[in-house]
């Protein structure tokens, strides 16, 4: 006997959360929350830094390989979060909302109802941001955002250094679209993660119509001519299914979500073709079109012992700075992944921001000689191109649901791309030029100056650089038939099947995706009860 629902949403991860938590809200509404990994209550979730640990734990992060990337053909690994609030359980903290411009490109692509107007509404709506109200922030929501208040040497040197370029200090770094730096916003209170679970999914927990099961993990969706009627799963290594009387959601992420889609039947005909899946829905674009930013390291060695390295750099001091956190919540520990962040424009012809430059004050071994915090004193910058053209894909590579997808990034393949990111790396060598942190740096370590040809430079970000953990749109939203999903996000060639996560965005926005996807969740439970 299957259990029956009105929705089952499938992922308990940012997007799901939110869906969970809306949804929900109609007390004549039944709802499930389907989530292959467990519980969110080891105490290493709750610490900013604890995501060292949980980010290449098996248990509470999916290890997906990635096809051979860069000069060196080296396999990457895209870790996303299993576990309750998923991604945002694991991940490295900073809220960017993006810009105004990116959201109303949404709808200039041929998508209603995700203009900036709308959008800004929603942020304001879910945002508890503790700088206090303002035109474009929020107090009230349940989602917390903080800002560090506290100053320290080389962080502040970074910002000022930056500033010298153009790029304005704010107190909140989403509270403009135009050039500047300050402290990262992030999903942090009190020193402690403030991730999607601990702000949709606990208070909504205490409603009797809301079921959430943990490891059970959705195996294709179920249909009954055109309607999605359920959900297979496993549990336990039974095989279980659920069904829901008004929709399936689902909300499994970039990866898993076009591969759900693919073992279900709806793919492109050649893909699905190759791996023996009967087609439901030849849709080509499922899984394409997949966006992802490149990171480029840039660190520096500073002549003080100055900085987070000597608080961090060995198991005696990460211990002295674990009783700091425990006794203060305060401290290296409780910082984002990185604290402070830049948004530049990499020439005089660009219009806005076209590239976003984390900073932060330690800097980190290179593989295979010392992965983690370096023993001598050091900085890091990492930047990325804000919107990528480049365009990689995701596809199952066999019909068992165990089998991981192939993912190939396909990094830095447009001449937009490669010539923003020169120039955006030129740009953050140029801020480690600028006084008073080019006062204090010794060298630059990483990859070192003797590397000066753009060519070199490219190479250098894809041999030293990583992913950025925000890949998306590989079930883009758009206005033509052969688009994965339309506006409402509703699956086209079946009725009663939606997406809801950051495979829908058809463009990226500026930074990192977190908050966007819980935004975006938010205004798609609308549409969700508009629709219903």
């Amino acid at each position: 006997m299957s259990e029956v629902f009105d929705y089952v949403i499938v992922g308990a991860g940012s997007a799901g959360c939110v869906l969970a938590d809306r949804l929900s809200a109609d007390p004549g509404t039944s709802v499930l929350l389907i989530e292959a990994g467990g519980s969110d209550r080891h105490p290493a979730f709750a610490i900013p830094k604890g995501f060292a640990f949980t980010t290449s734990h098996p248990d509470y992060g999916w290890q997906y390989k990635t096809e051979p990337v860069g000069p060196t053909r080296k396999i990457e690994t895209w870790s996303r979060g299993r576990v309750l609030g998923g991604s945002s359980s694991i991940n490295g903290m900073v809220y960017n909302r993006g810009s105004r411009a990116d959201y109303d490109h949404i709808v200039e692509l041929g998508n209603p109802g995700w203009g900036w107007d709308e959008m800004s509404r929603v942020f304001r709506t879910i945002e508890d941001h503790e700088l206090g109200a303002a035109d474009e922030r929020g107090v009230g929501g349940p989602l917390h955002v903080g800002v560090r208040r506290g100053t320290e040497a080389v962080s502040e040197m970074m910002m000022e250094a930056a500033g010298h370029l153009g790029m304005r200090r704010v107190s909140d770094i989403n509270e403009t679209d135009d050039e500047r730096v300050g402290f990262s916003a992030a999903t942090i209170k009190n020193g402690t993660r403030f991730s999607a679970a601990r702000a949709f999914l606990r208070p909504a927990l205490k409603r009797p119509n809301l079921t959430v099961r943990t490891r059970t993990t959705a195996t294709s969706v179920v249909f009954e001519g055109d309607d999605a009627v359920g959900i297979r799963a496993e549990h336990a290594g039974t095989a279980v299914t659920f069904r829901a009387r008004r929709e399936v959601v689902l909300s499994l992420g970039s990866i898993a979500t076009p591969q759900l889609l693919e073992l279900s039947g709806i793919g492109g005909r050649d893909v699905l073709g190759r791996v023996g899946i009967d087609v439901r829905v030849d849709s080509p674009q499922v899984g394409e079109g997949v966006r992802e930013h490149r990171c480029f390291p840039l660190q520096v060695r500073l002549a003080e012992n100055i900085g987070y390295n000597r608080k961090l750099s060995s198991p005696v001091r990460q211990g002295l700075s674990g009783l700091q956190y425990l006794a203060t919540r305060r401290g290296p520990i409780a910082t984002p992944a990185y604290e402070m962040l830049s948004f530049m424009r990499t020439s005089d012809t660009s219009t806005r921001p076209d590239a976003q430059v984390l900073m932060t004050p330690f800097s980190q071994g290179a593989a295979p000689l010392k992965v983690g915090v370096e023993n001598r004193p050091g900085a890091q910058l990492l930047g990325f191109v804000l919107r990528p053209t480049s365009l990689g894909s995701i596809h199952v590579t066999s019909a068992d649901p165990h089998a991981h997808p192939r993912i190939d990034p396909n990094y830095l393949a447009t001449e937009h791309d490669r010539t923003t990111a020169v120039a955006m790396f030129k740009k953050m060598r140029r801020v480690v030029e600028q006084s008073p942190l080019a006062d204090h740096v010794v060298a630059e370590t990483l990859p070192g100056r003797a590397l000066q040809d753009d060519e070199g430079l490219i190479n250098s970000g894809l041999i030293n650089g990583g992913t950025g953990y925000h890949a998306c749109g590989a079930v883009a939203m758009g206005p033509r038939d052969e688009d994965a999903v339309d506006s409402r996000l509703r699956v086209r060639g079946v009725n009663r099947l939606r997406v809801v996560d950051v495979s829908v965005l058809p463009a990226m926005t500026s930074g990192n995706l977190n908050g966007p996807i819980m935004a975006m969740a938010w205004r798609a439970a609308e549409l969700i009860v508009e629709d219903a």
